[in-house]
């Protein structure tokens, strides 16, 4: 697979400073039970990567130690991960808001029996990829009947009170097909709800338009297709010092399966990790109290440039 890697680490991208740290974001995982042509992660069913019960529980002695108020759990499938749901309730126990970052077909995958009752149980926000409400558009990016899987979990989903009840919240995350921005977070919002509840009845509260971002198995896609310079173009003119103030990084910390440490999850899957005082990797158990990372230099690349393109993007969509 080509890498753009080498490409992005060098760059003029403004220097950000971190803020006070309330999300832990932690990537439990690349095994996925899709192969997603957007995916910065190269996740898939393939992949053998998971973070031990060992590391898990250094997570939940930061979130014992820590002012984190979020705890973002992703992957791959982070529901693959054989002790995800004791993470997550050993979570909700310390009072944290637990985010799970769902693919939806996930739901009905032989081992996840139960899972969407255990979500609603624990009151896990649920962050569900749908590329798009079109199906042709869903199944090129992710797979032939994602699309209708899809549709069926968030019918289980709505039936357990997710995107209806306030206390269960439900949210959508759209991604480009290709090699260009999002369109406007609010105005494509109102065409989900009104599409998807035509259709199908669906009940969400939010829409997240995320940037796809030239890393992994879409960075390596663009460059397949000669369009990697192009769309690195596209991003660096498209650039709002705006969105500066509130990129995903200033207030969060991206954790890898193995449990080293990074500025976000991009950075991650660029090897660009968290650095200590002696310059090496750090790991999450060496993280004795994130309120001391404020004011520290956050590393930066030209994949920064997705961030801050237009209208922004982050984990929680447009900025």
């Amino acid at each position: 697979m080509m890498d753009t890697r080498p490409l992005l680490l060098q760059s003029d991208f403004p220097p950000i400073k971190r803020g006070t740290v309330d999300v832990l974001q932690v990537n439990l995982g690349y095994l996925c039970n899709l192969s997603c042509v957007h995916c910065h992660v190269n996740a898939g069913p393939t992949r053998t990567e998971l973070m031990s019960l060992e590391n898990v529980n250094e997570v939940l002695a930061l979130l014992r130690r820590g002012d984190i108020k979020t705890l973002d759990l992703t992957g791959g499938a982070p529901e693959m991960n054989p002790h995800f749901r004791y993470l997550v309730s050993r979570a909700r126990e310390l009072g944290v808001h637990v985010i799970d970052r769902c693919n939806l077909t996930i739901l009905f995958e032989p081992g996840q029996e139960g899972l969407a009752d255990f979500l609603a149980q624990q009151g896990v926000e649920i962050v569900a990829s749908l590329p798009c409400y079109l199906e042709s558009n869903v199944e090129a990016q992710r797979g032939k009947g994602v699309y209708s899987d899809s549709i069926r979990a968030i019918h289980v989903l709505n039936r357990l009170g997710y995107g209806v009840d306030p206390s269960l919240p439900l949210n959508l995350v759209y991604n480009p097909i290709g090699a260009e921005l999002p369109p406007p977070q609010e105005a494509l919002e109102c065409d989900y709800k009104r599409e998807l509840g035509a259709q199908f009845n669906i009940h969400f509260n939010q829409l997240f338009t995320i940037t796809n971002m030239p890393i992994k198995r879409f960075g390596a896609v663009l460059l397949a297709q000669g369009q990697y310079h192009e769309y690195m173009n596209l991003l660096r003119d498209s650039f709002s010092e705006y969105n500066l103030a509130t990129v995903m990084c200033k207030n969060l910390l991206s954790i890898d399966w193995q449990g080293f440490v990074y500025d976000c999850d991009f950075n991650q899957m660029l090897e660009m990790p968290l650095l200590g005082s002696d310059r090496l990797r750090r790991h999450i158990s060496s993280v004795l109290d994130p309120v001391a990372l404020e004011g520290s230099p956050v590393l930066t690349g030209e994949h920064c440039y997705g961030c801050t393109a237009g209208q922004g993007s982050s984990c929680g969509g447009a900025l």
